[in-house]
């Protein structure tokens, strides 16, 4: 009958008001076979005293695998488990295996100055999970490790307080190697010891010189493309580093403070639409204010916004008369602590015209322009503008060809056209200073504050950076920012959130100043005439050095003549073959451009698009960005078909770990334990690796001391279950001793097809980069489904029935395949414990390992929702009247279940088929000592009977019939005695045996 219902009955809609979960937890001395303990929570399992005689007949679990495992023992292990199970070639296994699909999951490169730190775990871990995830699944990974290696922080760490003194090019290039060299070292033996999958003898180097040619075959396509060119133009300068900065190597220090003015520029001209009202034209002065007065000396115009209004202000304190944006006088009132009178009012369009006489050089005039970047947010609406030292500034220096003076030194000092007064003074300070005086000394000095605001530093220095024009080497991303944001609208980001900043970062990008002013670089291959300063730079001067990089390293472009490095196509067109009148070019490339352009180098296999790249925040402005820029402006194309960006590991309280305030948590103490235990014990990688995954990494990731010991104890909890497991399943074979679903018994069948939606839901969970969420549901199944329900109903079959009968092996079939289920779901998290559970596992050759041998199996004969009504509904009925019986201990009830003719009365009809009432998997399902059902309640029952009353809803197939059945519950104390064996209440007396114990003990065992 059941199976005709099976088909009826929706896999989903089982719904009661009052019904606790499925399988409540129960006091245990009435949910298991009385003289057994389990071993789920213990370390040796008993007998009862009283049922010493019986100890023998009882199937009791036994295993050799351990319930907890740490200190030195707990590090052996992992270590023994990566050698005995194959971690080191298991990524060329699986690269020569045939597969149907390709999984690409690009790595970015780490950068290669220091020791691996928990930022590293954080990311190659949560790559690594995907990897063997998708492994496991059956695709063939492509990830191929790598490193950034060029860059300022190696060459500074490398050459130390030496710097660069009296060292040259190929002297400096030496020592950062070497130093790269080191820390990649280190880092790679981290990422090992993690269990990071990966062939570590095929990484890739950014410094290699078959790296560098590919990255010059860009820079190539790129130039022969119009979108790198050399010019005269702003850019971040860093006077620590002496170098031009990317934006991608700025960090913006949100608490700098600057020396803020408000500032006058009298108007020698008026615009001709001035309206004066009463004002005097002689008193007139634009105001503007700017965090940076040191810039004042190079200005060259005042912008206005063109469709703002604007308005001539009388100061009530001193009649001061200024020129100010209209919705700005409040502030400004507020402010300067005086009421500012309108005058008149005027658009800002007829500002046209107007001249003003600069504050602090005698004769020079500056006019008013419009400009677009000028904004209402602070200030006056009156902008002042420095074309060599603003980028703002520069584009409107390139409309109305103003001149572009650069007052600034690479040393971040004046020069000479500052003035002699202001000469060698740094910018930052005393120069600012200066400035600020020589406007005191003019009269044009209306205010000065502290301005505490967002600023950017080096990255590398931590140190202030100033913006001056340099000739250097740029990209137009002008002209691919549209293509990019276009492609980058088909790419799946993850978070979602994270596409608006990576759209926001591509519309700031102006241009990309990719030259630097170093020797630990990959050399910029032009050439310069050593008298007009012309570059030589075309496709033949570019292959040819590319060549020359892939067959000697790019440290060759120091160590040849200049008639080796010249292509021969050149020497031809030149006088004689005669080079002396070329010298090579001393700029690198930027790093970005280095790591950029890594899927030309390392993707070939893939068709050159990752499926995936995974990186921090902080990417979003550096990798993820350059590597989008440089693939569209080569291939017009995404080299990415997702982004997952990640949040950046963080201490418990929240804080950015620092040195300084010893909140630094190092991954080699976390898995291998401090000198002092009791400082911090040795974790293991699982613990470092579920960390990872239990984590919400899109936002900042903690960790700590409670956070690791949440992660062992989960662990800890975990391998209880797999002890419970592996121990019930000591000498079973599921190769020959299986049992067919369709023979199983019902709740057998029911945790099959609970099984079954475990493996889609923690499948789907890992599809999506949800790691967090495949740990919940995996600890939901095995709290919910496992301990407080299957475990506690099966244990007196596992124990107590014959050991080769069918409700036994029916049971010990499901374990074997909720023990498959769960260790090869654990496995992407948790190699190691996956590895050492799969060598106590039952039915495979020792030699098999759980990454060789595939992903969760589940068949859709598994799927059972109409039996899935049956055994909800009586755990409905179940946890009705055990709310209403005292203890709970429902072995010690015979129970009475009466419903009305309907579906629900044939559900619990199906589970009681079995010839009597203290056996049948209702029985078995309620835990009661006898079960009977019936259409109504005996009109008779005891005075000592308990009643409950409840409700129970199905929906069947598509919602067509809904079907609410009523039932009642009569518990009334058992007459039967507890059998000495199994400890249930099915005995005549309390000295015999009950009927089935009785036979398995006289017969053979």
């Amino acid at each position: 009958m059941l199976l005709c219902l099976i088909s009826a009955v929706s896999p989903s809609v089982a719904r009661w008001g009052t019904r606790g979960r499925r399988g409540a937890a129960l006091p245990f001395n009435s949910i298991r076979c009385q003289n057994v303990t389990s071993t789920e929570g213990t370390a040796q399992p008993t007998v009862a005293p009283a049922a010493g005689q019986y100890r023998g007949s009882v199937l009791l679990p036994r295993t050799e695998f351990a319930m907890k495992i740490s200190g030195q023992q707990l590090l052996d292990r992992e270590i023994e488990i990566q050698r005995k199970c194959g971690f080191s070639e298991l990524y060329s296994w699986q690269r020569a295996r045939k597969a149907k699909k390709v999984f690409c999951l690009h790595d970015g490169p780490p950068y290669a100055n220091g020791d691996p730190h928990v930022g590293h775990a954080l990311n190659k871990i949560m790559k690594d999970i995907r990897n063997r995830f998708e492994m496991l699944r059956g695709r063939q990974v492509h990830y191929i490790p790598g490193w950034d290696c060029h860059g300022l922080p190696i060459e500074l760490k490398a050459l130390g307080e030496l710097g660069t003194s009296g060292l040259g090019p190929l002297q400096i290039r030496e020592k950062a190697r070497k130093f790269a060299e080191g820390a990649i070292s280190r880092q790679r033996a981290a990422f090992q010891r993690w269990g990071v999958m990966a062939d570590w003898d095929k990484c890739y180097y950014t410094f290699d010189g078959t790296y560098e040619a590919a990255q010059l075959k860009v820079f190539q396509e790129m130039h022969g493309k119009g979108l790198i060119y050399q010019d005269y133009k702003p850019v971040f300068w860093s006077p620590s580093s002496r170098t031009a900065l990317a934006e991608a190597e700025l960090e913006y220090n949100p608490h700098h403070v600057s020396k803020a003015i408000y500032a006058t520029f009298p108007l020698a001209t008026l615009p001709p639409k001035l309206a004066l009202g009463t004002a005097d034209p002689s008193d007139i002065s634009v105001l503007v204010w700017t965090t940076q007065p040191w810039t004042i000396p190079a200005n060259q115009a005042v912008c206005f916004m063109p469709n703002a209004q604007y308005s001539v202000v009388r100061r009530a304190d001193n009649s001061q008369v200024f020129l100010v944006a209209t919705e700005r006088i409040a502030s400004l009132s507020m402010l300067l602590g005086t009421e500012l009178e309108s005058v008149s009012t005027l658009t800002g369009l007829d500002l046209e015209g107007g001249i003003c006489h600069h504050p602090t050089i005698p004769g020079k005039k500056v006019p008013l322009l419009p400009a677009n970047h000028v904004t209402m947010g602070k200030g006056t609406g009156l902008v002042h503008t420095a074309p060599a030292h603003g980028m703002d500034d520069y584009s409107v220096a390139s409309q109305f060809k103003l001149p572009v003076e650069c007052i600034v030194n690479e040393e971040g000092k004046f020069t000479e056209l500052a003035g002699a007064e202001l000469h060698n003074l740094p910018v930052m300070e005393e120069g600012t200073d200066a400035v600020i005086s020589m406007l005191k000394a003019s009269g044009t000095l209306v205010r000065e504050e502290k301005c505490v605001h967002s600023y950017p530093y080096d990255w590398r220095s931590k140190q202030a950076v100033v913006i001056r024009p340099s000739k250097q080497w740029f990209i137009n991303t002008a002209n691919l920012k549209d293509k990019a944001k276009d492609v980058l609208q088909k790419v799946r980001v993850v978070p979602e959130s994270a596409r608006g900043s990576l759209l926001a970062m591509l519309d700031r990008r102006t241009y990309w100043c990719i030259s630097r002013q170093r020797s630990w670089g990959l050399p910029i291959p032009v050439f310069y005439h050593k008298e007009t300063r012309e570059p030589l730079i075309n496709s033949h001067t570019i292959s040819h050095i590319a060549k020359l990089f892939s067959e000697k390293g790019s440290d060759c472009w120091w160590e040849l003549p200049m008639d080796s490095l010249l292509p021969p196509e050149v020497l031809k067109k030149s006088k004689e073959g005669d080079v002396t009148d070329y010298e090579r070019g001393q700029d690198v490339l930027d790093i970005w451009f280095d790591s950029g352009a890594s899927w030309a180098a390392v993707l070939q296999e893939s068709d050159s698009i990752a499926d995936v790249y995974v990186e921090g925040k902080d990417q979003i402005g550096g990798w993820f960005q350059s590597s989008l820029l440089t693939s569209v402006a080569v291939r017009n194309k995404a080299p990415y078909k997702s982004l997952v960006v990640h949040g950046f590991a963080v201490s418990e309280k929240g804080e950015k770990m620092s040195k300084s305030l010893g909140n630094v948590v190092d991954p080699d103490t976390v898995i291998n334990g401090a000198e002092d235990p009791r400082l911090s014990p040795a974790y293991g990688a699982d613990v470092l690796r579920w960390w990872v995954a239990e984590s919400n990494v899109f936002s900042e990731v903690q960790i700590g001391p409670t956070v690791l010991n949440s992660a062992r104890d989960s662990i800890n909890k975990l391998r209880n279950t797999l002890k419970f497991l592996l121990g019930n399943l000591q000498g079973f074979d599921p190769r020959t001793q299986a049992v067919d679903p369709k023979e199983m018994h019902y709740i057998d069948q029911y945790l099959l097809h609970q099984l079954r939606e475990y493996s889609m839901k923690v499948t789907d969970a890992y599809s999506e980069f949800d790691n967090g969420r495949a740990i919940r549901v995996l600890q939901a199944f095995i709290t919910r489904d496992l301990s407080s329900f299957y475990f506690s109903i099966i244990k007196d079959r596992l124990y107590c029935d014959p050991e080769d009968s069918l409700g036994r092996r029916s049971c010990q079939t499901v374990l074997e395949e909720v023990l498959d289920a769960l260790t090869r779901s654990i496995a992407p998290i948790l190699p190691h414990l996956a590895e050492e559970v799969y060598l106590y596992a039952p039915g495979h050759d020792a030699e098999d390992t759980v990454f060789r041998s595939g992903w969760v199996k589940s068949s859709s004969v598994w799927r059972r929702p109409g039996l899935e009504e049956a055994v909800e509904g009586a755990c409905a009925i179940r946890d009705s009247f055990l709310s209403s019986i005292p203890g709970r201990n429902a072995a010690e009830y015979d129970l009475t279940i009466a419903i009305e003719p309907g579906l629900l009365f044939e559900l619990m009809e199906s589970l009681q088929e079995e010839p009597t009432s203290t056996c049948s998997q209702l029985t078995e399902l309620m835990m009661s000592s006898r079960t009977t059902l019936a259409s109504t309640l005996p009109r008779d029952l005891p005075a000592d009977a308990l009643v409950s009353k409840g409700s129970f809803l199905i929906n069947l197939e598509g919602g067509v019939i809904r079907e609410d059945s009523a039932y009642s519950v009569a518990a009334v104390p058992t007459s039967m005695a507890r059998c000495p064996r199994c400890r249930r209440y099915t005995a005549e007396s309390a000295d015999c045996l009950c009927p089935r114990c009785q036979t398995i003990v006289e017969g053979p065992h």
